[in-house]
């Protein structure tokens, strides 16, 4: 796991090349911190540069940027591949023998032997990836298929940048900082800039599974080499139903093969493990096939409602793991929130990202790499919202939509507080804030179709425009999402474009690398992502529940009774927070003044949902915290 950056100049603007690419791989220290190259070629204008985190074949013979055998291509490479052990016994051994054992040899090596393209097919892993042909005087840049690495690319003045944050493209003096109004519009609605763009105009985000080709002349290609929409659809089409009677055998057997590979490391390995499902089953089959005791780390809070701290424990004695645990008190947690801009270098605004941050700092004490259980709501069917579409959804949308928007109109008329107070003695124990519950039914209600619905659900700000001076919001949901899906995967197909690797990933890559530490996700090796859209619904949904077949593999493992539970997000008592210890901080991000005078909020409708979230009329931390982590990133860069 490393970071990497550079530029190709076909037209020699920039003087000092060397300097300039040093500059850009240092700004990502960070996430290499065992080495350094840098690589150019002046008669070509290209520039390559690394920052290593060693991983495997800590010699110096893992070094980059790497040249082949023979010496066609350069390449700058982050990231992991899993099978190339495979690979190499599969290509014919260069003439002298291979320098050591990294899998960045093997990867030149496919490329010399197969071509680039038969190479990218047979990887599994993930990557970002700097490849240039010396021969063809081009750079090609390559994301991997689920977006688990990040890349950055933009033009410059007939110049391509690159890098694996933002911050590398900025420390080249080509690189524009004009903010993107229409990428601020879309963060505002989701908390995280999507892909293509980024919070700069002009730098983009290289789509998951995507490849960018720029030829001598400075000519630009952007393709994929891979594709999740055919993956659902060629899943949609070939769907086993029913489900068959082997089904969770076949399975385990699967996520035993992505876990077994993940665990490749000559550096000390661990997991985290929270006690829910997802990481519970990796760290099962972890320890099932491991000759030691593997080191698993969850993190707790002292607020009710917000600690998996005794459940994580409960597991990792059955399991019998290494197990550290770390509460963390108020004063710890909110000392973080002024690095969070530093650390994710981009307006993001998943408030989870502070327990992800303090997670991998403890793990990163006595590991240098962790597995994860990260992307199995979106291969099994996690979220709650899955079964709203699934299950309810069906029994509403028959409804008159006139009807359903004055049912929507009638829940959301009182605030959530007068709510909790005429109702709060009558909800069921554990039901929490009814208030807020009801208003998100009567979102629910007012949708018009399947899409306006999963829309409405992952809004912060259900209009942008109306906080913005400038900006247009781009297309909301993703095209291209095959036709042939029910309610929840339609749900889960966006989910898997956009929510992963906009959210899920970049916060836990911008989390572990900002200490140094790799985080693998057994779950989002492609070739399950493949066979998991073909699994039937029943598979995943059923009674209300989801990931019904991945529970079937950990009660193998685990005891039902140690996992079933009411599902618990990775979150903080954010709300509360704001108006307590974090008051003071965010009404001086949230002045007036200020957001008048920067140019880019209307004040008046941020102003009022603030005051009302300090009254407690209404529950407006998400919204909130979107604005709060932008002016956050503004100040600091």
């Amino acid at each position: 796991m490393c970071g990497i950056a550079g530029f190709f100049d076909p037209l020699g603007r920039t003087s000092d090349r060397e300097a300039t690419c040093a500059a850009m791989i240092d700004s990502l220290a960070h996430r290499g911190p065992d080495d350094r190259g840098v690589w150019t070629d002046r008669a070509s204008g290209i520039a390559l540069g690394h920052r290593r985190l060693s991983i495997i074949d800590l010699s110096p013979a893992g070094h980059q940027p790497m040249a082949s055998h023979q010496g066609r291509y350069v390449v700058s490479y982050n990231g992991e591949i899993f099978n190339w052990n495979e690979l190499r016994d599969e290509l014919p051994p260069p003439e002298g023998g291979y320098r050591g054992h990294s899998d960045t040899e093997i990867l030149l090596r496919g490329v010399e032997i197969w071509g680039l393209e038969a190479t990218l097919d047979r990887l599994i892993g993930f990557f970002a990836i700097a490849l240039w042909d010396r021969e063809l005087r081009r750079l090609t840049l390559i994301r991997d298929r689920l977006g688990i690495k990040p890349l950055y690319w933009g033009q410059f003045a007939g110049q391509i940048l690159f890098g694996s944050e933002l911050r590398a493209l900025r420390a080249h003096p080509a690189c524009g900082a004009e903010i993107d109004r229409d990428a601020l519009a879309a963060y505002m609605r989701t908390a995280y800039v999507p892909a293509p763009l980024s919070i700069l105009k002009g730098v983009h985000k290289l789509a998951p599974g995507g490849r960018l080709d720029i030829g001598a002349d400075g000519e630009v290609r952007l393709g994929r080499f891979w594709d999740l929409r055919t993956a659902i659809q060629a899943g949609a089409y070939a769907r086993a139903k029913p489900l068959p009677a082997d089904a969770a055998t076949e399975w385990e057997d699967l996520l035993t093969d992505a876990v077994k590979r993940r665990m490749m490391a000559d550096v000390p390995l661990g997991a985290f493990l929270s006690g829910g499902i997802d990481s519970s089953a990796v760290v099962a089959l972890m320890q099932a096939h491991s000759a030691r005791r593997v080191k698993s780390y969850s993190i707790g809070f002292h607020e009710p409602g917000y600690d998996e701290a005794p459940y994580a424990a409960k597991v990792a004695a059955h399991l019998g793991t290494d197990h550290t645990e770390f509460y963390v008190g108020a004063d710890e947690a909110l000392a973080m929130v002024p690095q969070l801009a530093g650390i994710y270098d981009e307006p993001f605004a998943d408030s989870s990202q502070i327990p992800t941050a303090l997670i991998c700092k403890l793990a990163r004490r006595e590991v240098t790499v962790a597995l994860s259980g990260d992307g199995g709501d979106e291969l099994f069917g996690g979220y709650n919202r899955y079964v709203l579409g699934e299950r309810h959804w069906p029994r509403l949308a028959p409804l008159p939509h006139p009807l359903r928007r004055l049912g929507a109109a009638l829940l959301t008329a009182p605030a959530p507080s007068h709510w909790d107070r005429a109702l709060g003695r009558l909800a069921p124990k554990g039901m929490g804030q009814i208030g807020d519950k009801l208003h998100k039914l009567g979102s629910v209600l007012g949708a018009r179709d399947i899409d306006a619905l999963y829309l409405r659900l992952i809004s912060q700000w259900p209009d942008p425009a109306a906080l913005l001076l400038e900006g247009r919001e781009p297309e909301r949901l993703p095209s291209g999402v095959p036709g042939k899906l029910s309610a929840m995967e339609r749900m889960q197909a966006y989910d898997m474009l956009t929510y992963l690797p906009d959210d899920i990933l970049a916060k836990v890559d911008r989390a572990s690398m900002a200490v140094a530490l790799e985080v693998r996700v057994p779950f989002l090796d492609h070739r399950l992502i493949e066979r998991g859209w073909r699994l039937p619904v029943t598979a995943k949904l059923q009674g209300g529940a989801g990931k019904q077949l991945l529970r079937q593999i950990l009660y193998r493992h685990v005891p039902r009774e140690l996992i079933e539970r009411p599902k618990m997000g990775f979150g903080v008592p954010l709300e509360r927070w704001l108006r307590g210890p974090l008051k003071d901080w965010a009404a001086a991000l949230l002045d007036p003044a200020k957001l008048n005078s920067q140019g880019y909020f209307r004040a008046a409708p941020i102003t009022r949902a603030w005051e009302e979230h300090l009254s407690g009329r209404r529950n407006h931390q998400y919204g909130l915290w979107t604005v709060l982590m932008f002016q956050s990133w503004l100040e600091e860069y």
